[in-house]
C-alpha cells in the first residue's frame, strides 16, 4: 500500500518522509489550517526534493485559476480538491487532481468509483481532525482506487492491508505537534503500511 505524508511544513520533515519510503508529500494551501504553508514556502522545499516523489497541494474552497496558479508557483504535481466543486472547476484545472470524498454514510465510499479518489471522514472542519471512518464500510468494496485518510496512525494502519486500498494518507497521526512530524512515527507508519 502506498503512503502519503500530509501537512509537510519543513524540508527536514519532507526528507524524513521520503527517507522512510513515502510515495507522496502533502502541502496544505488552506490558511485556516495549523498545517498551512504558503505556496512560495512549499516551492522552497519542493525544488530541493529528489525526483519520483508526488507533491500534492491541498485546496479548500478555491477557484480553478487560484489552484492552477498556486500549483505552478509551488511546483506541485497534483491538486487535492477537498471540497464539493462543480464539474466546471475540474474541467478548468491545468494540473492532475484528486477528488476528496468526505464520507458521511457507507454508500459515500462508492462515489466516483471509476476514478482514484481520497476518502476521508466527514467533519465540519476541513482536514486534520483525526476522525476515523468505520473500516467495515469497505467490506466487499473494490478499494484499489481509494486513498484512505482520517484517524490513521502507526498503530492502526496495518488493519487496512486486507482491504486492498491503493494508499493511506496520514497527517496528525505522525506528528510530534501540529505541523511538526515525529520521525519515528513517520518511519513506523510507512513500514507498517507495506504487506
Amino acid at each position: 500500500m502506498r503512503t502519503k505524508i500530509c501537512g509537510i511544513t519543513s524540508y527536514d520533515d519532507a526528507m524524513t518522509a521520503i527517507g522512510a519510503g513515502a510515495d507522496a508529500l502533502g502541502f496544505v494551501f488552506y490558511p485556516p489550517s495549523p498545517r498551512y504553508i504558503a505556496p512560495e514556502a512549499a516551492a522552497a522545499i519542493i525544488r530541493r526534493l529528489p525526483p519520483f516523489v508526488e507533491k500534492v497541494a491541498l485546496f479548500v474552497n478555491e477557484e480553478a485559476a487560484t489552484i492552477n496558479a498556486q500549483c505552478r508557483v509551488a511546483g506541485a504535481t497534483l491538486a487535492q480538491i477537498h471540497f464539493d466543486a462543480p464539474p466546471e472547476l475540474f474541467d478548468a484545472l491545468e494540473v492532475p487532481y484528486l477528488r476528496v470524498i468526505r464520507a458521511r454514510r457507507p454508500e459515500d465510499v462508492l462515489l466516483y468509483a471509476d476514478e482514484y479518489r481520497l476518502v476521508d471522514a466527514y467533519c465540519e472542519a476541513y482536514g486534520g481532525a483525526g476522525k476515523r471512518l468505520n473500516i467495515e464500510w469497505f467490506a466487499g468494496v473494490d478499494c484499489s482506487k481509494i486513498i484512505l485518510a482520517g484517524g490513521l496512525d502507526p498503530d492502526n494502519v496495518a488493519e487496512l492491508l486486507p482491504y486492498g486500498f491503493y494508499a493511506a494518507d496520514v497527517s496528525s497521526g505522525v506528528e510530534a505537534s501540529k505541523g511538526i512530524k515525529d520521525p519515528g512515527k513517520v518511519r513506523r507508519f510507512v513500514m507498517r503500511a507495506r504487506p
